[in-house]
């Protein structure tokens, strides 16, 4: 495949786009080579500057469940559009996609919509902070919750591409109220509490992290939690900008059976489109500002066409009954292909998988952390993207990001993938 105008493209990028690249993982530093530039995408499809074809595993990095350019959703926006693109000022739309994903999580009375996941966990932080009257959080090292400071300690995806797990310009002050422990570690988690009983407003956690690979709960690690929590009046946090919609109508606490007390959203909440959210009970969202003193507030939060996409592809996961079957069942073909070529050649490797994220490790320890994804081989991971991307597949260009499925993906596009990494692991 060729990639000139991409090229051309990026260095007249970063002539005047710091890195030339809104979002670091963009860049392909982790990978090596030039960043391909999207003229456009239709279904499960990518289509580049270069006139390159791509079976697209990002689905722009989750939102895309039902696949680009899906029609609902598109015919939503336009009519949406016509009507004006913002305003500050409430929308019935509003009230109408809050319903609807309240209804499908089922276990929370209230949301306040925002413009982005990492806008949805500073705020879910401020709103504990403030209910608890405590400063300290926990966070788990590789868990990334968005750039908001308090966050970027032992943050994962773009933060270990670049090997900088904490960020310049993050206070001091601000790193020593987020205290760490390791994902699946509850003796960590004890510990710290016993070290600060009294002083701890959340724990928030990726129930699925996403940013370290696909990672999984081990069994007891979310319910160990949330019974910590319980034991010290502390609050859990959910971020499941990824999970959310994704893995069930309710999310990752529908099919892992634990519930937190704060849940932020985003990626599929807002089909395509920038949408955060946060949703609680009541007696937490009550402390919220008109009606509490917890202060959040955004100029564009609710806005029509971003609540218009949103609903559209909310709409169409409630009411498609087998969409989560297939999604699964897609990933699972995956698996078993990978699984089947990775085992002839000998390679050692770790697949982690749930619903329709996935991801590979070319490492022989299981991944269930921050520490063992580091073991994984990055060079070989090198060669296996960029191998990949000739024959047409996009991957995530880092060994710390998962795979999303999307609906559009069909059977024989998951056959043809299998295929394609016959032929890139052949020559390894």
């Amino acid at each position: 495949m060729r990639y000139q105008r991409s090229s051309i493209l990026f260095k007249e990028a970063q002539k005047v786009i710091a890195g030339g690249v809104n979002s670091p993982v963009r860049a392909f530093k982790s990978v090596g080579g030039t960043p391909i530039f999207v003229e456009k995408a239709k279904g499960a499809l990518l289509y580049d500057k270069d006139g390159n074809t791509f079976l697209d595993y990002i689905s722009s990095w989750g939102p895309m469940i039902l696949g680009h350019a899906y029609d609902p959703v598109l015919k939503a926006i336009k009519n949406r559009a016509e009507k004006g693109t913002s305003f500050g000022i409430p929308t019935a739309l509003e009230t109408e996609i809050a319903s609807l994903a309240l209804e499908m999580v089922g276990n929370k009375d209230k949301i306040r919509f925002v413009n982005s996941g990492t806008e949805a966990c500073m705020s879910a932080i401020r709103l504990a902070r403030g209910f608890t009257n405590r400063e300290k959080i926990i966070k788990f090292r590789g868990c990334y919750h968005g750039h908001s400071d308090a966050f970027l300690i032992q943050a994962g995806s773009g933060a270990v591409t670049f090997g900088s797990p904490s960020s310049p310009g993050v206070t001091k002050g601000t790193a020593e109220d987020t205290l760490l422990a390791d994902y699946n570690n509850l003796e960590e988690v004890i510990k710290i509490f016993d070290e600060y009983p009294e002083e701890i407003a959340a724990v928030i956690v990726e129930p699925v992290a996403g940013n370290m690979g696909c990672i999984t709960p081990k069994n007891g690690f979310l319910e160990g939690l949330r019974n910590i929590c319980d034991k010290f009046d502390s609050l859990l946090i959910f971020d499941e900008v990824m999970t959310g919609f994704r893995l069930a109508k309710g999310g990752a606490q529908e099919i892992l059976g634990v519930t937190a007390d704060i849940v932020t959203y985003g990626k599929v909440l807002g089909g395509g489109l920038p949408v955060g959210a946060f949703a609680a009970k009541n007696e937490i969202m009550k402390e919220l500002a008109p009606e509490g003193e917890v202060y959040q507030a955004g100029t564009l939060s609710g806005n029509p066409i971003a609540m218009a996409a949103g609903l559209a592809t909310i709409q169409a996961l409630d009411s498609d009954q087998e969409i989560y079957l297939r999604l699964e069942k897609k990933t699972e073909n995956l698996e078993l292909g990978f699984t089947e070529v990775l085992n002839k050649k000998g390679l050692p490797h770790q697949i982690n998988r749930i619903g329709s994220m996935f991801s590979l490790h070319f490492t022989e320890e299981p991944v269930i952390d921050f520490r063992t994804a580091e073991l994984g081989n990055n060079k070989l991971f090198k060669t296996y993207f960029h191998g990949m991307l000739r024959e047409g597949i996009y991957l995530p260009p880092s060994a710390f990001e998962s795979y999303f499925l999307n609906d559009a993906l069909t059977f024989s596009n998951i056959n043809k993938t299998i295929e394609a990494f016959r032929k890139v692991i052949s020559g390894f």
